[in-house]
């Protein structure tokens, strides 16, 4: 059995436009000055390497490409997160999902070195046109579906209650039909949320029955103890992709007090988290699994 942990990096600025705010300046590099490191460190503690997915437009800022750069010598592998986190991606033209694509694979190979071979959405939220273009541009794998009903019914109110309030969410909406696909990797099909033969879908972790979420902010939420109740109920599937965000290794003292307000995972407590992360790797290590990067994974599963 695999167990994969993933790292989203959104920066700071992505978190105040899902609540419709803007982000202070002094606030904008905190995920690649204070997240990247502490994620380093941590993986070198309980030896286990890390996939990053990355914006490209992030990797202008030479210091945010050289954490990066740093995490990839240490045997750290890279996804493309688009080059410009539109969570609206989706909604674009063909031309435009296709440029946002291409130009993160750039962003990162120059970065980096390497040229990442695995996808994830923003948000989450991707369409078969999106699925259609990944192979064209050189990806083996996505792991971008989130068949989460819980995630979508809390996503889908803060949305509402943001736009009622007048200060509307730069997320959008995703169709139901997500819940319906396959919660273990698969081939998608057209529809995606079907199975097929096309590209190699990782989907992001959901436990055994509820499909609760498994994510690093459900689970840092949950603390030590609720975090091994959850890690009990995905215990047994052949792949436990645990999707993070920088974020999650932060807290509002990372000069975030701002924006912890409306980011209740800011208020968990940085040594908390940590614990929260040792926990699930030492039980998912107890209980057979091996720690390997995504693209790891989706050479296994290929086969």
């Amino acid at each position: 059995m695999l167990a994969a942990i993933s790292v989203d990096l959104d920066e700071i600025p992505n978190y105040y436009a899902i609540h419709g705010r803007v982000a202070p300046a002094e606030s904008e590099a905190k995920v690649y000055d204070v997240a990247v490191p502490r994620l380093r460190e941590l993986a070198a503690e309980l030896g286990v390497p890390l996939t990053l997915f990355a914006v490209g437009q992030d990797l202008a800022r030479p210091s945010s490409a050289s954490a990066l750069r740093a995490a990839v010598a240490e045997g750290h592998s890279i996804g493309n997160h688009t080059q410009s986190h539109l969570y609206d991606l989706t909604r674009r033209d063909r031309q435009t999902i296709a440029r946002e694509i291409d130009e993160g694979t750039v962003s990162i190979e120059r970065a980096t070195g390497q040229r990442p071979r695995g996808f994830r959405a923003p948000g989450y939220t991707i369409t078969d046109e999106l699925f259609s273009l990944l192979p064209l541009l050189g990806y083996r794998w996505d792991s971008s579906v989130f068949p989460c009903p819980m995630y979508m019914a809390v996503k889908d109110a803060a949305i509402a209650s943001y736009k009622i309030r007048g200060r509307p969410s730069r997320s959008v909406v995703d169709t139901p039909w997500v819940l319906t696909a396959p919660t273990r990797p698969y081939h998608v099909g057209t529809p995606y949320h079907r199975r097929g033969d096309g590209l190699l879908e990782l989907p992001i972790q959901v436990t055994r029955g509820l499909r609760l979420p498994y994510i690093g902010t459900s689970l840092m939420l949950a603390g030590v103890a609720g975090a091994r109740v959850l890690t009990r109920m995905v215990r047994g599937e052949p792949l436990v992709n645990l999707e993070l965000h920088g974020i999650d290794v932060l807290d509002a003292h990372d000069g975030l007090a701002d924006l912890a307000p409306t980011q209740r995972d800011l208020a968990v407590p940085v040594a908390t988290k940590r614990a929260v992360l040792r926990a699930i790797v030492e039980d998912l290590r107890a209980a057979g699994y091996t720690f390997v990067t995504l693209d790891a994974a989706a050479e296994a599963f290929s086969a």
